[in-house]
């Protein structure tokens, strides 16, 4: 084995781990927040003792370790990336990622209309019928599960719109254009799984969460968890992520919501002290720069994966959405191997959720 050969066998393999890690990681925080994501800080405590949830809980019919839309999307998201990329290398085609991912939040879509997979196929037709690829993750019974699905989201998918690739941004988008929840944030982490540059990684995801999110910040802060993610498959750091990621966003006319939240939470982790109480001063993360911050925040505060996560969960919103966003980064940043073991083993559909980032990660090493 030459030097040069092992060191390329190494950084694919810390690659692939940082693959598996960001997909587990995001569905290891959903399913920790998925319990109590209605639930207000002192009814956590409450409930739970006056530290919150120190773990994986119950969800209201008593089953541990399920996963929200949060996780479906961003597995349909992953999915949709793996094969615009396969297209590219195979035929050479480029520009095709918005159908792509178009189709396959159509088939996300499908899971939320229908009870199985027994009629596996997309039945509603778009622009003139369905063309895109069969099978897949739309074959899995445990995604037909309706977990509090985002409005934007069923309102958006039922439009046909593809976002154009060349349109700048800043404007509102024509699809739900006062929107900014978080559905567009909590599944745009695969888009900078791809080995790209944080620039490509940021204008794909942002194009993409147009379908459902027009507003500047609701397409903002996605492609801007995006970037992140894509700056720490490369090695760098949570914050030297975050900071790169706010020079980029400097570049876009409407930025300001999304940059001053990341700023925020840079601003309360370097204070120290991590608590509920200051996470809460970021907002509830219902709206998508709050939920990108409040991840951010998360991952910076303490040294602890599992006290992340749990920093992450433990607060008055959207704690499944906060969670997923902190595991995702906590994942691309530590692999799967930094995980919490015994949380990822009792997350629903994990095995599935491992061979999808094994997928995608053997797609992007392929030239």
């Amino acid at each position: 084995m030459t030097e040069s050969w092992k060191q390329s066998w190494e950084a694919t393999a810390v690659y692939r781990a940082r693959v598996r890690g960001c997909l587990l990681g995001g569905a290891v925080g959903d399913a920790l927040g998925y319990p109590i994501e209605f639930s207000s800080l002192d009814r956590i405590r409450a409930t739970y003792g006056p530290r919150g949830v120190t773990g994986l809980v119950p969800d209201g019919e008593g089953v541990v370790g399920r996963v929200s839309d949060d996780t479906q999307m961003t597995l349909f998201s992953a999915e949709g990336i793996r094969q615009a990329h396969e297209r590219e290398r195979l035929k050479g085609i480029g520009g095709g990622w918005s159908r792509l991912l178009r189709w396959s939040y159509e088939r996300w879509l499908e899971t939320q209309l229908r009870p199985g997979p027994e009629a596996s196929e997309p039945a509603r037709p778009s622009g003139g019928g369905y063309e895109g690829p069969r099978g897949g993750l739309i074959t899995e019974p445990w995604l037909y599960a309706r977990r509090a699905p985002g409005n934007a989201c069923l309102s958006g998918l039922s439009q046909d719109h593809v976002p154009d690739p060349r349109a700048e941004f800043g404007p509102p988008g024509p699809v739900n254009p006062d929107s900014k929840g978080c559905g567009a944030v909590m599944r745009s982490a695969p888009f900078g799984l791809t080995r790209t540059d944080p620039v490509q990684a940021f204008t794909i995801a942002a194009h993409c969460a147009q379908m459902t999110h027009g507003h500047p910040t609701g397409y903002y802060a996605a492609g801007a968890l995006a970037a992140i993610i894509s700056c720490l498959v490369s090695g760098d750091s949570v914050e030297g992520s975050v900071l790169r990621t706010l020079r980029l966003l400097a570049r876009h006319p409407g930025h300001e919501e999304t940059s001053t939240a990341l700023h925020r939470a840079l601003d309360l982790a370097a204070d120290g002290s991590p608590a509920p109480e200051r996470l809460e001063r970021l907002g509830a993360g219902w709206v998508a720069e709050e939920a990108l911050a409040i991840g951010v925040y998360s991952a910076l505060t303490t040294h602890r994966v599992e006290d992340a996560l749990l920093l992450s969960v433990n607060h008055s919103g959207d704690s499944d959405s906060t969670g997923s966003v902190c595991g995702n980064i906590l994942g691309a940043r530590h692999g799967d191997h930094g995980l919490p073991h015994e949380w990822v083993e009792r997350v629903e559909g994990r095995a599935r959720i491992a061979a999808l980032a094994d997928d995608l990660a053997a797609e992007c090493v392929r030239n």
